[in-house]
């Protein structure tokens, strides 16, 4: 696994911190010796993390980039590659471009954004993956299961119809099975795959930094593109925001943005997902504790 060429941030040692409380503080005392010593994080907890830190980003790039963006003359699309195209990735075309370049820098892990109503064919739920969104659907709750057709550790995390531009996009665009899409609709899943149950804390650390390496090189290459705009298209780029009228921030604006508002975000989803190991199920809540019913026991 190639480590992303950023600096070690204050996701990775506040990570780290935590991480190492998480095994060390709360974990049973015993260390597997044939792992050396080593302990593991499941790899929900991974998913969890990961999912926070995509879910912070693009909603970051959805609501200060694109929303007031179009608002100023902006474009975004889903051909923003194309040389003739003066516009920018929509967001779900952020989360692919970030998801191609994390997939190089991780090959075990795999992330896209999965629907029943895809406007991309590739991305409709199949086999296993139909029927745990369907609880996902219902109750909004992520999943997290083994898909026996790939034999992969996966996991699923609402997609919330949160803006209105992609409300908007979704309801004219002319692939889309669906037209009614409304604020507040599940419209979709965004799904991870990973080959092991569990990772090392080093690989959890690294799995992190590349998914952030990813989303900033994505956002990267979108500023990249502005330079190849028409002059009245073209936005200043700096440390001013959309809002503000024909700007977008430049790499280290976005990145400075990105880092305030993800590791926070990051840290709390571990802390979640630790709360949900520990916190006993109503069945564990009835049951009397081992030394009461010794006691009881004729």
């Amino acid at each position: 696994m190639n480590i992303p060429k950023i600096p070690k941030s204050a996701l990775a040692l506040a990570t780290l911190a935590v991480v190492g409380i998480y095994l060390f503080a709360t974990a049973p005392s015993e260390l597997d010796a044939g792992a050396g010593g080593r302990r593991d994080v499941p790899v929900e907890t991974l998913f969890r993390m990961l999912d926070a830190e995509n879910a912070s980003v693009r909603a970051l790039y959805t609501s200060e980039v694109v929303g007031p963006g179009l608002k100023q003359g902006l474009k975004f699309h889903e051909s923003w590659r194309s040389k003739d195209v003066h516009a920018g990735p929509l967001p779900a075309l952020l989360l692919r471009e970030t998801a191609n370049r994390l997939q190089q820098r991780v090959p075990d892990l795999s992330l896209f954004l999965g629907s029943t109503f895809p406007i991309e064919d590739s991305n409709h739920f199949k086999g296993a993956q139909l029927k745990f969104f369907a609880s996902l659907e219902k109750n909004r709750e992520p999943q997290f299961f083994l898909d026996d057709s790939t034999g992969r550790y996966t996991a699923m995390f609402p997609d919330i119809a949160a803006a209105p531009p992609c409300v908007k996009c979704h309801n004219e665009h002319p692939k889309s099975p669906r037209k009614d899409w409304k604020l507040n609709d599940v419209m979709g899943a965004t799904t991870w795959s990973y080959a092991r149950k569990d990772v090392s804390v080093d690989e959890l650390v690294t799995i992190l930094a590349a998914y952030r390496a990813s989303a900033i090189e994505s956002y990267e290459a979108y500023l990249k593109k502005t330079a190849s705009f028409a002059p009245e298209g073209r936005p200043e780029v700096g440390e001013r925001w959309p809002v503000d009228g024909m700007f977008v921030p430049d790499l280290a604006t976005f990145s400075a943005r990105v880092e305030e508002r993800n590791s926070a975000k990051t840290l709390n989803a571990l802390l979640k997902a630790k709360l949900a190991e520990t916190t006993p199920t109503a069945t564990e809540k009835a049951a009397p504790p081992a030394a009461q019913r010794a006691k009881s026991a004729p």
